[in-house]
């Protein structure tokens, strides 16, 4: 008889009412128009039942019969659950072995049939078997696999339930980890003893269920995906020997079912699971049968098929592409091996890739793109002639992938409509095209490496089309300028994939070939062709700029095309000058882009450029006569490119003179007594720049003149920075010193350099400090409330329009390490920076102080410079972080301050005298770092804990610390583990750091051990043998390792939990007999009355444990 019906029998009157009332409270909680009060109150009864109720298994089984509605089936097996998780260890014997009884019952008659029953029932169920295995095998329940096994022979829908069950316990034991270690590595071992079984017997289920599916019987299919979900939970972890069986048949199998529609995903997921694993080479070698030609074939095949977008369809080809990118890493990291030669069936593997990287899926094509590279940069596989033969095709695919389209708001190709499964809109999709192109490149300029020259004749035939195909504006016009292209304008989007395009392909051209075998006259002919193309639209014109720079290392090989690429990129560079109008945003972009081209080929072709360095400063004196041609910033640029051709002078007084000349107009504006006072006062500086104006429109501010005063104001400044950045001594020494740039030496031999700026600079200083000092002063709020109402918003900016405005600030941090001495030694420095940058902290935002730390200040200046601005830099920001971590609970200092403290400051711990370590300075550092260690955020706990803490305290060690220091930076410690133990890389750097403390300091100061006794839960007898340990140095380096284990379990009571964790109730799993070690017998058998163990001993059942 079933054990479920006798049971049921004798149930008492009392249990189905008590079963009709938990049927009508789950039904109060489904149903969608029950109240709130009344859901709430049918919670708390069913909470209330199963933790009080002593009747929860019969009414568990009552209502998980097969007669009740799935969701009252669903909810019984929830409360056998329950019980078997709160209760399995206060139930006698005899109750758990009849609720487990009970539950094979249920698993052998307690469904419907498979294509009827409910998949949320049959989980359920499969969750309290896997319970009560988690809490009894194998030692208590020996016989578990043969009871499955024997399940599997009793129909499809017993077959379906044991594979849930086993792949449930699969991830409790070893992907979440669900139950104690003890428990743990009991299950894992026996699993691992028996795991031959298991994959013999997963495999014969398999193939008979996939024969008897392909007879067209549906319900082998549902058990063939089950099979094929639990191998994938075996796979990930168990031994690749198991895997790679038979001369890996397994994998063979999941190959031929890629050709089965519904077992295709599946099959795809456990090879890809297969094929991602790491290991040592030797064991992975077996994989590369995966090339043999029937398995290569079945995954080229189903790599080719066409299919709409179905999105079960669609999702087995974003698993068979993963599937070929872990197949191409294991063939980089096997063709690294000398007795694995190139697969005989690269080419078709290649082919399967390839399908990929064409196919209208944006998410396909982006995901193929590192394998390429990785094929590609192969040392080996690189030289075959199939890839060879594959990169030229790669080349020519990117032609059309690199064209963005496929926009998920729009139909104007197949790409779209994979583009709205993926992305969730038009900036998703742009956002990750951006990484898809970066990706691309990258390929695209591994190949040319492999191909240089098919590389360079399918750029200049790109190029080449582009110049003679028509401009197509589309439908998407320009809104500012009617009859040029936008930015997705049809020939806008090719233009700009053919760009990107050829600047990968020529800057590795240039790298990579010799050059003699440069083919110089087809790129200059190529380069005159974009030279002598007319256009009037700016996009298209941006482009052909970028082509110009990027083909001019060909001007090189014959200079004499120099004037006409210079007066192409001057003609862009003025492009619209003469029109009246406001120039359109394209316009401006282009003119930037032309000063950007300017500084780029000043900068990298100085040497080409020199002698056309007096024709070009004549040129750009006319343009500055006349102030409607440029705006401030693009005089500010050609002024940046003629200071780099001038550093080729090597002549410093040359250098000097030129200098002064070209910054003789801005020295005498920034030093005018008018902007002195500007500068001096915060309120003369906001009425200077119209801030305190309530401007109406953009014509009647230009007509007060406000707008010219912003632009003098940022001129001057842009320019120093652009002194600052650009004005550099020879690289040769033998060239500084022949040119009169080196002034002396140091201690070591090392040329001293002067820089030919400093002198101009040097007196341009005092008003920046000026200008600086009343930047923060704007930021009181008595100069806010000065803010017209059109500027009341004028500090709420975006960071990288922050960055712009900080150009006093950016010259200040780059002004040591181009002035070098001349900077540093300038009388008061120290004193002027307090007194500018470092006034109304309280008021200014962090980012300002940003740029400042940047200084590399010489070692012989720590004590007249560094020290003194260090001190109250480290007073500020303890007082900050103190008063924001205790107010708000977040920390006021940013990852990007807690990463410069570290750079700027540990970097140089070893240079400061030793006197160092003793002032308030370094200490308020410390407490600064050990403070940090408990704010609520993770990268800086981390940061600090394993790079700034012991860095800095270790320096210390040998002072006489006061005990009560020594409490607060341990217990800070013990404080950040509290708060971020939870965290697998914060808790190793802080327990680390822990052990290093306790280590270093234990044996003079006894208050650590006061410490670690108040640690919860701590065991006092291994504690009292650490320490002894500790204080006494007896640890060999061959013990590390334990006693680092040691102390993690020691102090394994501070670490906090997770909120998520901290209000759930708790399961308790107790631990069985060891399967690992021996008890030792007693000396005397008869002593032991235990005879209960020496039955078990030597039952028949014996040998199944």
């Amino acid at each position: 008889p079933n054990p479920a019906s006798s049971l049921l029998q004798i149930m008492a009157e009392p249990i189905r009412s008590l079963c009709d009332e938990l049927i009508k409270a789950v039904n109060v909680m489904m149903e969608a128009e029950s109240s709130q009060t009344y859901r709430l109150e049918a919670l708390k009864f069913i909470e209330d039942f199963k933790e009080k109720s002593p009747l929860c298994v019969e009414c568990g089984l009552q209502l998980a019969e097969k007669s009740q509605t799935a969701v009252v089936r669903h909810f019984g097996l929830q409360i056998l659950e329950h019980v078997v998780k709160f209760k399995w260890n206060d139930m006698p014997p005899q109750e758990k072995l009849q609720l487990k009884n009970c539950t094979m019952g249920l698993l052998s008659d307690g469904t419907h049939p498979i294509l009827q029953e409910e998949c949320h029932v049959k989980d359920a169920l499969s969750r309290i078997v896997v319970e009560m295995i988690k809490r009894e095998w194998p030692q208590h329940w020996p016989d578990m696999l043969k009871e499955l096994e024997a399940l599997t022979a009793m129909g499809d829908a017993q077959t379906e339930l044991v594979m849930l069950v086993l792949l449930r316990l699969a991830e409790d034991v070893i992907t979440f980890q669900t139950l104690p270690t003890q428990r743990r590595r009991d299950i894992q071992h026996t699993l691992t003893q028996n795991m031959d079984s298991i994959f013999t017997f997963l495999l014969g289920i398999l193939q008979l269920h996939v024969n008897e599916y392909k007879k067209m019987a549906k319900a082998h299919w549902r058990v063939g995906v089950a099979t094929l979900n639990t191998l994938a939970g075996y796979i990930d972890w168990v031994a690749l020997v198991h895997i790679t069986n038979d001369n890996c048949h397994l994998l063979e199998i999941f190959c031929l079912l890629l050709s089965e529609p519904e077992l295709q995903l599946e099959a795809a997921e456990c090879l890809l699971i297969a094929i991602s694993r790491k290991g040592k080479l030797e064991e992975r070698k077996p994989f590369m049968v995966l090339f043999d030609e029937v398995a290569m074939n079945y995954i080229l095949s189903a790599a080719q098929s066409s299919g709409g977008i179905v999105e079960r369809r669609y999702t087995f080809l974003k698993r068979l592409c993963q599937v070929l990118c872990a197949l191409g890493s294991q063939i980089c990291s096997l063709g690294s091996d000398i007795e694995v030669q190139v697969p005989v069936n690269l080419d078709k593997y290649m082919e399967a890739l390839f399908a990929f990287t064409t196919h209208p899926s944006q998410f396909l094509r982006s995901s193929t793109q590192m394998t390429w590279g990785n094929l590609f940069r192969h040392e080996i596989l690189s030289k075959d002639p199939v890839v060879g033969q594959m990169a030229i095709k790669y080349l020519r695919a990117a032609r059309i992938n690199l064209v963005k389209t496929g926009f998920p708001s729009k139909n104007d190709c197949p790409g779209c409509e994979f583009s709205r499964v993926d992305f969730d809109s038009d900036e998703d999709f742009n956002c990750s095209f951006n990484s898809f192109r970066a990706q691309q490149g990258e390929a695209v300029r591994l190949a040319c490496k492999i191909v240089p020259f098919e590389a360079f004749r399918i750029a200049r035939e790109w190029v080449q089309y582009q110049i003679c195909t028509p401009i197509d504006t589309g439908n998407t016009t320009s809104k500012t300028e009617k009859g040029v292209c936008s930015a997705l304008s049809p020939s806008a989007v090719q233009w700009d994939a053919m760009t990107f395009f050829t600047e990968s392909v020529f800057g590795q051209l240039f790298k990579i070939l010799e050059k003699e075998k440069i083919p110089i006259d087809e790129g200059m002919e190529l380069l005159q062709m974009v030279v002598h193309y007319e256009t009037s639209d700016p996009l298209i014109l941006s482009c052909v700029l970028t082509i110009i720079s990027t083909l001019f290392p060909f001007v090189t090989h014959q200079p004499h095309f120099l004037p006409q690429v210079l007066f192409k990129v001057r003609f862009l560079l003025m492009f619209c000058a003469c029109i009246q109008a406001p120039r359109t945003r394209a316009v401006k972009n282009l003119r930037r882009h032309a000063c950007s081209s300017i500084i780029r080929i000043c900068r990298d072709y100085s040497d080409f450029m020199l002698p056309c360095f007096d024709l070009m400063y004549e040129h750009v004196k006319r343009l500055f006569s006349n102030e409607l041609l440029l705006t401030q910033m693009e005089k500010c640029a050609l002024m940046e490119a003629l200071i780099l051709i001038s550093n080729q002078f090597k002549d410093y007084n040359k250098q000097k003179a030129f200098l002064k000349e070209l910054m003789a107009a801005v020295t005498a504006q920034w030093l005018s007594e008018e902007m002195k006072s500007v500068l001096l006062d915060p309120a003369t500086f906001l009425a200077y720049v119209g801030a305190d104006q309530v401007i109406s429109d953009a014509d009647t501010e230009d007509q007060m003149g406000i707008n010219r005063s912003r632009v003098g104001i940022s001129f001057c400044v842009n320019t120093i920075l652009g002194v600052v950045k650009r004005a550099r001594w020879p690289a040769n020494p033998e060239e500084a010193k022949a040119g009169g740039f080196v002034v002396s030496t140091t201690s070591d031999g090392a040329p001293i350099y002067r820089n030919p700026c400093a002198e101009p600079l040097q007196a341009l200083l005092p008003n920046l400090f000026a200008l600086i000092r009343t930047q923060n002063s704007l930021f009181l709020p008595e100069n806010i409330n000065r803010l017209g109402k059109t500027f009341t918003r004028v500090y709420d900016i975006m960071d990288m329009e922050k960055n712009f405005a900080l150009g006093s600030y950016h010259v200040l941090g780059n002004a040591g390490p181009c002035m070098q001495q001349d900077f540093y030694a300038i009388e008061g420095l120290a004193e002027q920076i307090v007194g500018s940058a470092f006034t109304h902290l309280d008021s200014v935002p962090d980012h300002r102080l940003r740029p400042l730390l940047v200084m590399s200040c010489p070692r012989d200046y720590y004590d007249s410079l560094l020290n003194p601005l260090l001190g109250p830099l480290f007073t500020y920001l303890l007082q900050v972080t103190l008063t924001s971590y205790t107010i708000s609970g977040s920390m006021c200092l940013t990852n990007q301050s807690i990463w410069l403290l570290y750079l700027g400051s540990v970097n140089k711990v070893k240079c400061f005298s030793p006197s160092f370590f003793l002032k308030d300075i370094y200490m308020t550092l410390l407490t600064i770092c050990f403070n940090s260690l408990s704010w609520k955020d993770t990268i800086n706990c981390q940061r600090c804990a394993s790079m700034l803490c012991w860095t800095l305290l270790k320096q210390v060690l040998g002072c006489n610390l006061l005990p009560d220091a020594v409490t607060w930076l341990y217990t800070s410690v013990l404080k950040g583990l509290q708060m971020h133990g939870q965290h697998e890389g914060c808790n190793a750097a802080l327990t680390q750091l822990a052990l290093l403390i306790y280590e270093s300091l234990r044996p003079r100061y006894t208050e650590l051990r006061f410490i670690m006794n108040q640690i919860p839960d701590i065991h006092v007898e291994a504690l009292e043998q650490f320490d002894q340990k500790t204080i006494q140095s007896t640890v060999s380096k061959a013990g590390e390792k334990k006693k680092k284990e040691q102390f993690k379990r020691l102090i394994a009571g501070t670490v906090g939990k997770p909120l998520g964790q901290q209000f759930k109730k708790e399961v308790h799993i107790r631990n069985l007999p060891s399967l690992f070690k021996k008890p030792k017998p007693t000396r005397d058998m008869l002593e032991n009355t235990d005879t209960a163990g020496l039955i078990t001993l030597f039952s028949s059942d014996h040998d199944n444990c």
